[in-house]
């Protein structure tokens, strides 16, 4: 009988569905913001993290916060854009049940002063660096014959443009395509493939500002929201945990779109 727990908002919850007691998660862009977040819920639900990013110091920090719990999280120092590093530490896992691809980073520039370096390097982490931690996790579930999930991370900047956010929101909108592909290779085999895009979240990468001019820019942010607030990287991990759980064993190719209402596309 599936574990079920009250909930003083609405029916029961099959809390069973969201445990990841003996499975194990690779996560990419550990050392801060939607990764860690992701990874130190991921090992509450019960599984063995294994925490990559190149940030050593915020890997350490992710580990004590998950060890602290009395969870365990092997670390992986690397920049994921370095497909050989990547292969030996996602090898490293005896088995693979979830892949979290949340790296990422931050650039902002007009088109018309856009640099083919900015182009590149935003590609070369949002879009190569994902490709490569899904072809490396998918080829680890399909030689232990797992039925894993692969999350990735989008963002809101596909459903809408933004002044400075070409290279961002291509890089990001192929993220989504690959999801799409991915998922239509892999069906057959048991293994999901689902994208999750925010809207704005409060992070180190979203941080880029003054503090008067940060205030101003979430006050914003929060006023087009529905629900009148922006998002905590919390919010996110919680989208994760969800599409690499049980709890969306019938759901795959689909773009899950935590963004305070901000964007409702069909």
């Amino acid at each position: 009988m599936t574990t079920r727990q009250k909930c003083s908002y609405g029916p029961l919850i099959p809390v069973k569905a969201y445990d990841l007691t003996g499975r194990t998660a690779f996560v990419t862009g550990a050392a801060s913001g939607i990764g860690r977040a992701s990874a130190v819920l991921l090992a509450e639900a019960g599984a063995t993290v294994h925490c990559a990013d190149r940030d050593r110091e915020g890997l350490h920090e992710t580990a004590t916060l998950i060890k602290d719990q009395g969870g365990t999280a092997p670390l992986h120092p690397l920049d994921i854009t370095d497909r050989t590093l990547l292969r030996e530490a996602v090898r490293s896992c005896e088995r693979l049940d979830v892949m979290g691809a949340i790296a990422g980073i931050m650039h902002s520039s007009p088109v018309l002063e856009t640099r083919d370096e900015d182009l590149d390097r935003v590609l070369d982490v949002n879009f190569k660096g994902v490709l490569y931690a899904c072809q490396e996790g998918a080829l680890l579930m399909l030689d232990r014959g797992t039925r894993g999930s692969i999350v990735t991370m989008a963002s809101g900047a596909v459903d809408t443009g933004g002044p400075g956010l070409l290279c961002y929101g291509a890089a990001k909108a192929a993220v989504v395509q690959l999801t799409k592909t991915l998922a239509t290779e892999l069906g057959q085999h048991g293994i999901r493939v689902n994208a999750v895009a925010p809207g704005w979240i409060r992070t180190p990468m979203t941080d880029r500002h003054d503090e008067g001019q940060q205030a101003q820019t979430e006050a914003l942010m929060a006023r087009v929201s529905p629900l009148g607030r922006v998002g905590e990287a919390d919010d996110i991990a919680h989208a994760v945990l969800h599409l690499a759980s049980d709890a969306s064993s019938f759901t795959t190719g689909q773009i899950l779109r935590p963004n305070g209402g901000v964007a409702m596309p069909w």
